[in-house]
C-alpha cells in the first residue's frame, strides 16, 4: 500500500515521511508567500521523497529558503547536503551541533555503554558535510509562519532542538521524544547523554500546543500536550 507522500499537521505545517509511512520524517514549513522552511533532511537516499512530498503540497525545492536541522544524527542531516545544493537554503542548526555538521561527524552516542562507544568508533557512521549558514541557540524565535521557537533538548545530541510553531501551536520533538508504537524516549544507546536527555524532554510539558509531531513515529493532533505530559509523568515515576 503507498503511504501518502505528504501530510498536512496544521495550516502550512506539513509531515513528509522518508521511510515508510512515519519512520522517519522531514517537515516543511509553509509562509503565506509560497516560501518553505524544510525541518530535518533524513538519510542520504530521503531528499528524492522529500521533493516528492513538497511536490504533493505544490511547491518545490526553489521554494524553500532555509533548512533547519534538529541535530547532527545521519537519520536527520544525511540529505541535507543534497537538499542544501538542490534548493541554495542556508542550513541553521544548534551551535553545538553545528561542527559536526560542516564535519559530516555523526554526535557521539553514551560514553557511559559500551556499546555506544563502540558505535562512536565505528567507521562509516557520517553523512555528507554541509556548510552551517546559521548556528542557533535554544528560545531563539525564527521567522517562519508567524514565529518558529528554537527550544534547546541536548542530550540525544549536544545541540539537539525540538521546535515550537507558535501560531499553529504545533510542537516538532526531534528525538527527544519518539512515537514509534508509543511515546518514549530515544533508545538510550542514540543518545550522547540519555539522563539529560530525560531531563530535558522534561521542557516539552511545560509548552503549550495542541499537537505535537515526531521525527520518529506519527503525530498526536488531539490532547497532545497531556499525552506527553502523562508519558513524562509516567517516566518519571518508574525512572523511564
Amino acid at each position: 500500500m503507498a503511504h501518502p507522500p505528504a501530510v498536512e499537521i496544521a495550516p502550512g505545517v506539513v509531515r513528509i515521511p522518508t521511510i515508510g509511512a512515519a519512520s522517519t520524517n522531514s517537515f516543511a514549513f509553509v509562509d503565506g508567500d509560497g516560501s518553505v522552511t524544510l525541518v530535518d533532511c533524513g538519510l542520504k537516499r530521503a531528499p528524492a521523497r522529500i521533493v516528492a512530498g513538497l511536490r504533493a503540497i505544490g511547491r518545490h525545492p526553489g521554494d524553500v529558503v532555509r533548512i533547519v536541522l534538529t541535530h547532527a544524527h545521519t537519520d536527520h542531516a544525511g540529505g541535507a547536503a543534497e537538499m542544501a545544493a538542490r534548493t541554495g537554503a542556508p542550513v541553521a542548526v544548534h551551535e553545538a551541533d553545528a561542527d559536526d555538521v560542516e564535519a559530516g561527524r555523526h554526535a557521539a552516542f553514551e560514553s557511559s555503554l559500551l556499546v555506544g562507544r563502540l558505535m562512536t568508533r565505528l567507521p562509516g557512521g557520517g553523512f555528507p558535510p554541509v556548510a552551517v549558514g546559521e548556528r542557533l541557540t535554544g528560545g531563539q524565535v525564527l521567522d517562519v509562519g508567524g514565529g518558529l521557537r528554537i527550544v534547546a533538548t541536548p542530550g540525544h545530541t549536544p545541540g539537539h532542538v525540538s521546535l515550537l510553531h507558535e501560531p499553529t501551536r504545533t510542537l516538532v520533538t526531534g528525538d527527544a521524544l519518539f512515537n514509534v508504537r508509543q511515546l518514549r524516549y530515544s533508545p538510550r544507546p542514540l543518545c550522547t547523554d540519555f539522563r539529560l536527555n530525560e531531563r530535558t524532554a522534561h521542557v516539552l510539558g511545560e509548552l503549550e500546543y495542541d499537537r505535537v509531531a515526531f521525527t520518529h513515529g506519527t503525530e498526536i493532533t488531539t490532547g497532545a500536550r497531556e499525552a506527553v505530559r502523562g508519558f513524562l509523568a509516567d517516566a518519571a515515576r518508574t525512572g523511564g
